[in-house]
C-alpha cells in the first residue's frame, strides 16, 4: 500500500502540468488515428491487386464502425477506378499514405513537445521540494544519516526517478491509448480473432509483472550501494589531509573499491534483469502472433472449404488485421520496458519520500507569535535535554539578561555548545523551557527567533564564493561599506585586502583558500554585520594566532558592549570579564559565578584555570 501511495505521490507532482498532458493526449490520438488511417489503406490497395475487377459502387450510409469506414473508403478507390483507371487509384493511394504519416510524425512530434515540460517541471518541483525539507529538517537527522546518503538522494535518485519514470510518461499514456484504439480496429475487422488475442495477451502480462516486481527489490538495493559509495567519496574528500598523513591511502583505496565492488555487482544484476523486458516482450510477442497467425488461416480456410459459409474474415482484411496487430507490439514493448522501468524508478521514489517524510520534530506553531526585539531577558527553566536516551543536560536553570555577557566553561562532552544549541532551536528541549522576554521560544516564529541571534561556531562554516557574498550571507540590502567595516571589526580587511581580487576573491570550498585564523575572522565578520541583539560565540577564537585573538578580542569587547553574549571558551583567558560564569560537568552546572569568585571557590573553575597559563 505504502509503494502505491508513493506512486499517487510521484503523480501529484504531474498535475500541476495538468494543460500539457492534455495536449500530450491530445495529439496522441491524432496520431493514433493517422497511424489507423494509414494502416487502413492496405485493404483496398490489396483489394486491387487480388479483386481488381470487385468494386465498390454503392456508397454506404455513414456509421462510426470498422466495416463502414473500410466500405467508404474502398467506394471513393472504386470511384477514381471506374473514372480515371487503376493507375491514378494507386497515385491517389500513396499520396494519401504520405500525407498520413506526414500528419503522424508531426502530431507525435508535438505530443512529445509538450511533455518535455511536463518532464522537466516536475523533477524540478520535485527537486526544490527535497531541497527545502533538507533545510528545514534538524540537525538530528544529519547524525543519523551520511552526507553522502542525502546527496544521493537529491542527484542520483531524483536523477534515476527522472529516466525510469517521469520520461515513460509519454509511454504510459501512448501506449495504452494506441493499443485500445487497435484492439478497436481489429475488433471491427473480426472480433473471433480479437477475442482470441484478448485470451492469449494476459498470460505475457503476468510473466512480465512477476519479473517487474522483483527488479524494484534488487533496485532499491542498488540505490543503496550507490548512496554508500557516494557517502564514501565525500568522507575521502573532506579527510584527505588525514589519510595521506597516516599512508592510509591504500586502505582507503581497499575500501572504495569493496564499495565499489558491491554497487557494480548489484548494478549490473539489475540492469541484466531491466534488459530482458525486450527480448522478453518481444518473443513472447512473435508467439502470440504466430497463434494468432494460424488461428485466423484457420479461419480462412474453414470458409473456403465450404462455398456456402459466410467468411467471418476475408483474406485482404486478415493481412490488414495482421498488420496492425504486429504494430501493438511496439507499444506493448514500449509499455513492458515502462513498467520495468517503473519498478526501477520507485526503488528511488521510495528512498526520496523517506527524507520528505522524516518527522521534522523543530515544528513552528500554527499561530506563532511574531518577536523582532529582544528587550529583557532569557531564561532557562530547568530545562533538560536527552538524546538518544542520554540526560545530555539536567536541569538547567540560568537567566541571561539583556546586553550581559554570560561565559560557558568545562570540560568537552559538558554539553555547553547543546545548551547554546537549544537557544536558536537546533533542537527543543525534553523538559522544563526557554523563554526570551518571558515567551516560550517554541511560540514564536522560528525564523524571528534565529533573527535575533549572530553565532560563530566553533567550526568556520564558509561557502565557495567570494569573501563579500561569506560576509554578507543571508542579507540581501548589505552594501559594501558595510562589509567593509564589519571585516575591520573582525580584524580581516587587512588580509582580504592582501587577496588577488580583495572581496571578490573566491576563497574555495569550506574556505580551503584561507588559513584557519582567515576563515573565523571572516565568521565573526559575517556575525558582525548582522548586528544580532544577541551573539553566540562557540570558541570563536580557538583558531586564532595570539596577536590575531588579542584584536578579535578587543573588537568583540566594543560589539558586545551592548549586546546580548553567550560564550563558549575553553581559553579561560578571553571570558574573565564576563558578568557570569558558568561551569557545566556532564550537563549540569556545578559552579557559577564571575572570574575572581570562582577562583577562589577553588573548585572545578580553579582546576581548569590552573592547567593553563594566565599573564
Amino acid at each position: 500500500m505504502n509503494k502505491k501511495k508513493n506512486f499517487r505521490r510521484l503523480l501529484h507532482y504531474v498535475k500541476p502540468y495538468w494543460f500539457s498532458v492534455l495536449m500530450n493526449i491530445v495529439f496522441n490520438m491524432l496520431a493514433i488515428v493517422f497511424s489507423l488511417f494509414s494502416f487502413s489503406m492496405i485493404v483496398p490497395f490489396l483489394n486491387m491487386l487480388f479483386n481488381p475487377k470487385n468494386l465498390t459502387t454503392v456508397k454506404p450510409e455513414f456509421a462510426l464502425d470498422t466495416d463502414t469506414l473500410l466500405a467508404t473508403l474502398d467506394y471513393y478507390i472504386s470511384s477514381i477506378i471506374i473514372e480515371q483507371g487503376q493507375a491514378s487509384a494507386l497515385i491517389f493511394i500513396c499520396i494519401l499514405l504520405v500525407i498520413a504519416f506526414f500528419l503522424r510524425n508531426i502530431t507525435t512530434y508535438f505530443a512529445m513537445f509538450f511533455m518535455v515540460g511536463v518532464r522537466a517541471g516536475t523533477i524540478k518541483d520535485l527537486r526544490n521540494d527535497l531541497y527545502r525539507k533538507i533545510m528545514i529538517l534538524p540537525l538530528s537527522f544529519y547524525s543519523k544519516h551520511k552526507k553522502g546518503d542525502i546527496m544521493a538522494r537529491i542527484t542520483t535518485d531524483v536523477h534515476e526517478i527522472e529516466v525510469s519514470i517521469i520520461s515513460y510518461l509519454d509511454v504510459f499514456i501512448k501506449s495504452p491509448l494506441t493499443i485500445m484504439a487497435y484492439f478497436t480496429y481489429m475488433l471491427g475487422v473480426s472480433w473471433r480473432l480479437t477475442l482470441f488475442v484478448v485470451l492469449l495477451l494476459p498470460i505475457g502480462g503476468l510473466i512480465i509483472g512477476w519479473v517487474g516486481k522483483s527488479l524494484r527489490k534488487d533496485s532499491l538495493e542498488g540505490q543503496n550501494k550507490l548512496a554508500g559509495l557516494l557517502a564514501t567519496i565525500e568522507e575521502t574528500i573532506g579527510g584527505l589531509r588525514i589519510i595521506k598523513a597516516f599512508n592510509a591511502i591504500y586502505y582507503s583505496s581497499d575500501k572504495f573499491n569493496e564499495h565499489n565492488d558491491d554497487y557494480t555487482r548489484v548494478i549490473k544484476f539489475v540492469n541484466r534483469k531491466r534488459d530482458l523486458s525486450s527480448p522478453m516482450s518481444e518473443f513472447l510477442s512473435s508467439i502470440i502472433i504466430a497463434i494468432v497467425i494460424w488461428f485466423g488461416a484457420t479461419l480462412i480456410l474453414s470458409a473456403s472449404s465450404n462455398p456456402d459459409a459466410v467468411p467471418s474474415i476475408t483474406a485482404a482484411n486478415f493481412i490488414a488485421y495482421i498488420v496492425v496487430f504486429s504494430q501493438i507490439i511496439s507499444p506493448a514493448k514500449s509499455f513492458s520496458q515502462g513498467f520495468y522501468s517503473l519498478q526501477k524508478g520507485m526503488a528511488s521514489a521510495d528512498r526520496i519520500f523517506e527524507v520528505l517524510d522524516a518527522e521534522e520534530v523543530i515544528v513552528e506553531k500554527e499561530n506563532a507569535k511574531s518577536l523582532l526585539e529582544f528587550n529583557d531577558a532569557i531564561v532557562y527553566n530547568d530545562v533538560s535535554f536527552h538524546y538518544n536516551e542520554v540526560n545530555v543536560l539536567k536541569n538547567i536553570s540560568l537567566t541571561i539578561p539583556k546586553g550581559k555577557m554570560i561565559a560557558l566553561v568545562g570540560e568537552s562532552g559538558g554539553g555547553k555548545s547543546t545548551l547554546v544549541d537549544l537557544l536558536p532551536r537546533f533542537y527543543d528541549v525534553s523538559d522544563g523551557s526557554i523563554t526570551i522576554d518571558g515567551t516560550d521560544v517554541r511560540d514564536l516564529k522560528i525564523c524571528d527567533v534565529r533573527g535575533l541571534m549572530g553565532i560563530v561556531s566553533q567550526e568556520s562554516i564558509l561557502f565557495n564564493d567570494t569573501v563579500f557574498n561569506n560576509i554578507a550571507f543571508g542579507l540581501e540590502n548589505a552594501t559594501r561599506e558595510d562589509v567593509i567595516e564589519a571585516a575591520k571589526i573582525a580584524n580581516a580587511h587587512d588580509f582580504i585586502m592582501e587577496m588577488e581580487n580583495g572581496y571578490d576573491t573566491y576563497i574555495g570550498d569550506r574556505g580551503m583558500n584561507l588559513s584557519g585564523g582567515q576563515r573565523q575572522r571572516i565568521s565573526i565578520a559575517r556575525a558582525v554585520l548582522k548586528n544580532p541583539p544577541i551573539l553566540i560565540l562557540d570558541e570563536a577564537t580557538s583558531a586564532l594566532d595570539t596577536e590575531s585573538e588579542r584584536l578579535v578580542q578587543e573588537a568583540l569587547a566594543k560589539v558586545m558592549t551592548n549586546r546580548t553574549s553567550v560564550v563558549i571558551a575553553h581559553r579561560l583567558s578571553t571570558i574573565q570579564n564576563a558578568d557570569e560564569i558558568l561551569v557545566l560537568v556532564k550537563g549540569q552546572i556545578v559552579e557559577r559565578g564571575k572570574h575572581e569568585e570562582l577562583i577562589e571557590l577553588g573548585g572545578v573553575y580553579k582546576r581548569l584555570t590552573d592547567l593553563q597559563s594566565f599573564n
